[in-house]
């Protein structure tokens, strides 16, 4: 966006006071990820393009924790900003729906796409009046990096969303490897194997199993699950995530 704007010819100041000065009528935050002071509100009006829809799923990470919660719909919002998080009034919302398997990056590119036709709408004339959020509120608290790594005893279905993060890991032997692209199946022996087995390409879970279709050795490059099981070699009863 710097670089845009930059290109432009218009100004860029990283100091949120600036903008007061600015000789705006309007200020419009995206993905900003702090709390605007009241000082500046009270001086400079704005509006907020928000990734979910609100109420459910204030707060840093809507979309990540709309994808872990199995949430199937989704959507943006354009809100009156305040000075607490996530709560004004909303100028427009739309639905967007998440596909099954849906990855991170994917899901947030049709929101973005979304969102700024639906932002755009809003701006191009006055704007209209604001109605109050309904419902119960949800909060998206920013992931912590331990919500990442793969928990075998966890049931598939949700290693599986955690996968869909596009950031998840777990080690093997000893090494980190990142679990880019995996899909959750039924249990992969009988009688179940301990969680954290490698049966074939599926991964014993808490419930069921974690078919692995992509992954990242540590100082690699990504690869198939088939080819990185023909290097590694796994011995029967082997397990990922030890130490």
């Amino acid at each position: 966006m710097k670089a845009e704007a930059q290109r432009l010819g218009l100004r860029v100041a990283h100091d949120l006071d600036a903008a007061v000065g600015a000789g705006a009528a309007l200020g419009v935050v995206v993905a900003y990820g702090r709390i605007v002071p009241g000082r500046v509100l009270e001086r400079l009006p704005m509006v907020n393009l928000h990734f979910s829809l609100l109420p459910r799923w204030r707060g840093a990470a809507p979309v990540e924790r709309a994808i872990l919660a199995g949430d199937e719909v989704t959507g943006v919002c354009v809100m009156a900003l305040e000075r607490d998080l996530d709560t004004g009034p909303l100028y427009a919302c739309e639905q967007v729906a998440i596909e099954p398997g849906e990855h991170l990056g994917a899901l947030r590119g049709r929101l973005v796409a979304t969102g700024t036709r639906l932002l755009l709408g809003v701006l191009s004339g006055p704007l209209p009046e604001p109605e109050p959020q309904r419902g119960e509120p949800t909060y998206a608290d920013k992931l912590d990096p331990s919500e990442l790594r793969l928990t075998w005893a966890r049931p598939a279905s949700e290693l599986e969303r955690v996968v869909r993060l596009d950031r998840a890991w777990t080690t093997w032997r000893g090494r980190r490897l990142l679990v880019l692209d995996a899909a959750a199946v039924g249990d992969p022996a009988d009688p179940p194997a301990p969680p954290g087995t490698l049966v074939g390409d599926v991964v014993a879970a808490g419930a069921g199993g974690l078919r692995l279709r992509r992954v990242q050795p540590e100082g690699r490059p990504a690869m198939g699950a088939s080819e990185w099981l023909r290097g590694a070699r796994p011995l029967p009863g082997e397990r990922l995530g030890g130490p």
